[in-house]
C-alpha cells in the first residue's frame, strides 16, 4: 500500500486537498482529506470518498466508440482511436470547406477546474479552426460581471479569516452541502460566540443550523438589502468614513435606499418590518462580519442587480475595514496569462462568432449563418444541465448535426454522440488548480495510470492537432504547457510565487489580493447594459408581478437548489448515491392542499416548456407559492425520461449573459395513472 496526494478537480468551491490509498495492483482503495491541507484539515464530502467505485464504474467510457444505433438509443461499437480521429478529422475539414470554422461549435464547462485540462490546447484547437466561442456562462456569469462592475474583478475576504467573525451570513448558500469547509470553519466561530445567519427562501441543512434564519421570497434579495441599508443610513449606522475613502457613489446609493423602507422591503420579499430593522442593527454593529454569497440567487432574471445589492450593503457598513467583508467568488485573486494558455491570436479572421452556452437549443435549431453541422461536447453534459432541456435533445437529435463527445462516463448526452471519446478522472491526469473560495493554489500529479485508453484533454487536442495538419509548436504535448504553469515565469508570473515553488511544494497560497479602484456603488459602466447605474430591486421577468397572464396559468416558483449527494450532474450516476435517494419535490402544505396532493403522491411539474414526474415532500421548509427540487438527477435516472430542465428558460439574466434557472414558474398537478385515467 502506497499514499498519494492529490486535489479535487471538481466544480466546488472547497478544491479539496486529498490522500489517494493504492494497493500493490495500482487500483484505488481510498480517498480522504489531507490532514495537512489548512482548508480540507483532513475531511471531505462522501460523494468523492466514493471515488474508487468512480473510477471502477460499469457506465466509464474505456475506448473510443461510434454509434450504431438512433440517435439517443446509447448503441455503440468498439472502434480504434486512429479510426475515431481520422472520422473527426475528415468531419471538421469537411466543415470548414461547406461552410467555414464557425460551423463547428466546442461546448465545454467545468467537468474539471484544473487550468490546463479545463481551458489551454482545447481554445488553442478550436481558435486555431476559427470555430465559433462558447460564452460560458452557465454557472456564475451574472454574479461575475457585478462583482467586475462593484469591485473591478471576482475578489472577497479571504475564508481562513472567518473564526475571526462574530456574525457569518450566509446569503443564498447551502454550506452544509455545497461548501463544507466554509461551514466547518462558521461552526468553530460560533463556539467561540459568532451566530450564523442564513438568508434563502428555502430551509436547507444550513439554514436547519442557524441562529436566524430570513426567509424572503425568491428573486427579492436586492429588496431586502435595499431595506436593510435604509435602516442603517437612517438609523447613524453606516461607516461614513469608509464610505468617503473606498467608494464611489454612496450618496447615490443612500438616496436608493429611502426610497426602501423597512415596510416596502417587507412587503417585496416577505420578511417583516420588525425583523428587517433588528436584523440592519445587528448587522451594523457587529464586528467583523462576513456575508458568504452563493451562486443560487444570481440564477435569476435581476441576478446581476441582486448580488450588487449585498455586495454594496457590506460597504455601507465597513465591513472589509473590520476584518470582515464580502465574498461569493475568489477567482480573482488567482490571476495569470489566460492568452498565453488560450491562445486567441490563432484565429485566423479575427474574432468569431460567439454562442451563449445556456442557448445551445435555440443554437442548434436556428444558427444558419452558418448551421451549428458539428458539436464537441467535453468536460459537460448538456443534455443533463442545460436549460429547456426538451428542445437542447430536439437540437442533439438532428440528422445533420455530427457530434462528439469526450467524457469519462456515458451520459444523457453521449447517447446522442456519433463518436464517444474515453476520458481520464482527474486521478488519472496531471494539472494545477486554483479556487474561487480560498486562495491556494495547487498541483497534483496522476497517482493511477488512465484505464483503458482514456486520454486526456491536452492529449486529444494535441494528436488531433496533428491530423489537422497544425504545425505551430503551441500544439506540442502536455508536458511543456504544464511546466509553464508551474513556474513563476509562466502565467502565474505577477502573482507573487516564487519560482519552481508550485513545483517544489504543490500548495502556495497566493498574495493578498488589492483592489485597483473604489468600490462602485454607483457603476456607470452599467448604463451600457439598459441597467440601473445604483443597485434596485427589479421584479422577476417571470413573476406575478411581471407577468400576470404566465403567472395565472403558472402560479408556483420552481428553485433548483443542489442535492446533498450531487454535483451538478457529477455523481449522479453512482449506484449507491441513486440509491439514497428519489427525484422529490418540496411543497407547503397550502399548496399541496389546493391541489389535492399527499406526502409522497408522484406529481407531474409543467409549464409551456416541458414537464417532469417527481414525489411530493409536503413540508413547511418552503413557503407557500414556492416550490423546491433538490437536483440533478440525470434524464436517464428521471421518471418520465425527463429532469427538471424540461421546464427552465433559456433566458439569459439581467446582465452578464447568465442562466436563470431559478426564474421559472410552473404548475403542479397530482399525476394520473393508466388505472385513475381509465
Amino acid at each position: 500500500m502506497r499514499t498519494v496526494r492529490s486535489v479535487c478537480a471538481h466544480n466546488c468551491p472547497d478544491t479539496c486537498g486529498l490522500v489517494v490509498d493504492i494497493d500493490d495492483a495500482g487500483e484505488i482503495v481510498r480517498v480522504d482529506g489531507d490532514p495537512d491541507h489548512p482548508i480540507t484539515r483532513g475531511f471531505i464530502c462522501e460523494k468523492v470518498r466514493r471515488y474508487p467505485a468512480h473510477v471502477r464504474s460499469e457506465r466509464r467510457v474505456l475506448f473510443p466508440q461510434k454509434r450504431i444505433g438512433a440517435k439517443g438509443e446509447g448503441k455503440f461499437a468498439r472502434i480504434s482511436w486512429d479510426e475515431a480521429l481520422d472520422t473527426i478529422a475528415t468531419r471538421l475539414l469537411g466543415d470548414i470547406a461547406r461552410h467555414g470554422g464557425e460551423a463547428i461549435l466546442p461546448y465545454s464547462f467545468s467537468g474539471t477546474l484544473g487550468i490546463v485540462q479545463s481551458a489551454s490546447m482545447d481554445r488553442r484547437f478550436f481558435h486555431r479552426l476559427g470555430a465559433s466561442r462558447l460564452a460560458r456562462t452557465i454557472c456564475s456569469a451574472a454574479a461575475e460581471s457585478a462583482l467586475a462592475h462593484t469591485y473591478g474583478a471576482a475578489l472577497g475576504v479571504d475564508p481562513e479569516r472567518t473564526g475571526d467573525a462574530k456574525l457569518f451570513i450566509a446569503w443564498g448558500m447551502n454550506l452544509r452541502s455545497t461548501n463544507i469547509h466554509q461551514f466547518a470553519l462558521v461552526q468553530e466561530a460560533r463556539k467561540r460566540g459568532a451566530r450564523l445567519v442564513v438568508v434563502d427562501p428555502h430551509r436547507n441543512r444550513t439554514a436547519e443550523a442557524a441562529d436566524l434564519h430570513l426567509q424572503l421570497n425568491p428573486g427579492t434579495d436586492a429588496a431586502l438589502a435595499l431595506g436593510l441599508m435604509h435602516v442603517i443610513f437612517r438609523d447613524g449606522l453606516a461607516d461614513r468614513d469608509f464610505l468617503a475613502r473606498e467608494t464611489t457613489g454612496s450618496e447615490d446609493l443612500e438616496t436608493r435606499a429611502r426610497e426602501w423602507t423597512p415596510e416596502r422591503a417587507a412587503s417585496v420579499c416577505g420578511i417583516d418590518a420588525a425583523t428587517i430593522v433588528t436584523f440592519a442593527h445587528e448587522y451594523a454593529t457587529t464586528h467583523p462580519s462576513i456575508v458568504r454569497a452563493g451562486y443560487g440567487f444570481q440564477r435569476h432574471s435581476n441576478g446581476g442587480q441582486m448580488v450588487r445589492a449585498v455586495a454594496c450593503l457590506t460597504a455601507t457598513v465597513g465591513a472589509e475595514a473590520r476584518g470582515g467583508g464580502f465574498l461569493l467568488s475568489q477567482s480573482g485573486a488567482f490571476r495569470y496569462d489566460t492568452h498565453a494558455m488560450e491562445r486567441p491570436d490563432l484565429q485566423p479572421h479575427g474574432d468569431a462568432r460567439t454562442i451563449n452556452m445556456i442557448g445551445l437549443g435555440d443554437a442548434l435549431a436556428h444558427a444558419n449563418d452558418p448551421p451549428i453541422a458539428t458539436l464537441f461536447v467535453y468536460n459537460a453534459n448538456p443534455a443533463t444541465v442545460n436549460p429547456d432541456g426538451k428542445a437542447v435533445a430536439r437540437g442533439l437529435m438532428r440528422d445533420d448535426l455530427f457530434t462528439v463527445v469526450h467524457d469519462i462516463y456515458h451520459t444523457d448526452t453521449a447517447a446522442y454522440a456519433d463518436i464517444v471519446l474515453p476520458a481520464p478522472t482527474f486521478l488519472e491526469t496531471e494539472d494545477v488548480y486554483t479556487s474561487y473560495w480560498h486562495r491556494y493554489l495547487q498541483y497534483a500529479q496522476p497517482v493511477i495510470e488512465p484505464r483503458g485508453e482514456s486520454w486526456s484533454n491536452v492529449r486529444l487536442f494535441s494528436t488531433l492537432a496533428k491530423r489537422m495538419g497544425f504545425t505551430e509548436p503551441c500544439f506540442d504535448d502536455d508536458e511543456t504547457m504544464l511546466a509553464q504553469t508551474l513556474l513563476a515565469r509562466g502565467p502565474f508570473k505577477d502573482a507573487g510565487i516564487a519560482p519552481d515553488a508550485l513545483a517544489r511544494e504543490r500548495r502556495v497560497k497566493m498574495r493578498e489580493p488589492k483592489r485597483t479602484r473604489r468600490i462602485q456603488l454607483r457603476a456607470d459602466s452599467l448604463a451600457r447594459h439598459g441597467v440601473d447605474t445604483v443597485p434596485q430591486h427589479v421584479p422577476l421577468r417571470e413573476s406575478r408581478d411581471g407577468s400576470p397572464e404566465r403567472a395565472t396559468r403558472f402560479p408556483l416558483a420552481l428553485l433548483t437548489p443542489s442535492h446533498h449527494l450531487f454535483l451538478n450532474s457529477n455523481f449522479g450516476s453512482d449506484p449507491k448515491l441513486l440509491g439514497r435517494a428519489r427525484p422529490t419535490l418540496r411543497i407547503s402544505a397550502h399548496d399541496a392542499a389546493a391541489r389535492g396532493i399527499a406526502n409522497g403522491d408522484t406529481v407531474d411539474v409543467w409549464n409551456d416548456r416541458g414537464r417532469c414526474t417527481l414525489a411530493a415532500e409536503v413540508t413547511d421548509a418552503v413557503k407557500p407559492g414556492t416550490i423546491v427540487h433538490l437536483s440533478l438527477w440525470w434524464n436517464v435516472f428521471s421518471p418520465g425520461g425527463a429532469n427538471a430542465n424540461a421546464t427552465t428558460a433559456q433566458a439569459e439574466s439581467d446582465f452578464g449573459g447568465g442562466a436563470t434557472f431559478h426564474t421559472n414558474l410552473v404548475e403542479v398537478a397530482k399525476t394520473i395513472s393508466a388505472n385513475d385515467a381509465s
